[in-house]
């Protein structure tokens, strides 16, 4: 079972009761239209449930296309109760996955501002069973997806300091164990930054800093190695993001996925076959 299915078996249960009571067989028509303005997503996850309720799509827009308030996204033609069952599960999508689209675009436009060439990535922090529509939106938003799991690349963080002991060992370890993966450290401190440059890291992860302590860090790993990446996390909103931006290669913010709200869509009935 892929995860649409099982979502629609957790939405459905036995049987939408309510459509089995008050509907009958005929075919009908309804519209998806946005309830605000925002970046589009989720319109091939929507098209994918109502496919397997019995319905066809029209989408009026795709994917990473801005709309507007009261515009009409996408068209559903079929039983109505296919229509009626893949309502809710169609909109969680498009909601979610445009609420984080939006955000990230937000973020990016923003950034890019004070530095054309910053990425604005996301984290882990996601939700459990949603996360691979969770990194595409936001691409969709014009952000990169970061890590999708922990075997994508090293990620050297505090804990694992504490176990092994110092950056240098943790360093040439990672690089021991696979040839061609990037070794990412994260550090509070420039002497921290200034250890992993020394030691090797391919990205350095700039943790829970202001944006001058992340400036004086910037400038002093690019003076060591100008081809080391610097990154900025930890705690960064969509609003203080481009603060950061002008002394950093990356920015990752865990609230693009964890706190970004949801945008608003909403289906009508337009149609239905005489009986």
């Amino acid at each position: 079972m892929d995860l649409i299915d099982l979502y629609l078996e957790e939405d459905l249960g036995e049987g939408d009761i309510t459509s089995q009571a008050l509907v009958d067989d005929r075919e009908g028509r309804a519209s998806i239209t946005a309830g605000q303005d925002g970046v589009m997503a989720g319109l091939e996850e929507a098209r994918e449930v109502f496919r397997r309720t019995g319905c066809e799509c029209r989408a009026m827009v795709s994917d990473g296309d801005t709309v507007v308030m009261d515009q009409e996204v996408m068209e559903i033609i079929g039983p109505l109760k296919g229509l009626l069952a893949g309502e809710r599960l169609a909109l969680n999508f498009m909601m979610r996955m445009s609420g984080i689209a939006t955000m990230t675009r937000q973020a990016v436009d923003s950034c890019r501002k004070a530095n054309p060439n910053v990425v604005v990535a996301a984290t882990r922090k996601t939700t459990p069973g949603f996360r691979r529509y969770e990194k595409k939106a936001v691409r969709l938003g014009g952000g990169d997806p970061h890590r999708f799991g922990l075997d994508d690349a090293f990620l050297i963080k505090d804990n694992h300091l504490t176990v092994v002991g110092s950056v240098p060992h943790a360093v040439h370890l990672a690089q021991a164990y696979s040839f061609g993966k990037k070794v990412e450290v994260e550090v509070e401190s420039l002497e921290a930054a200034q250890e992993a440059a020394r030691a090797g890291a391919d990205i350095i992860m700039l943790d829970n800093m202001t944006p001058a302590q992340a400036r004086e860090c910037y400038l002093a790993i690019k003076a060591m190695d100008p081809g080391i990446t610097v990154e900025v996390s930890g705690g960064i909103g969509a609003k203080d993001a481009k603060s950061y931006a002008r002394y950093a290669d990356v920015i990752s913010m865990g609230a693009l996925t964890h706190s970004s709200p949801a945008m608003h869509f909403s289906m009508h009935i337009r149609e239905r076959s005489v009986p």
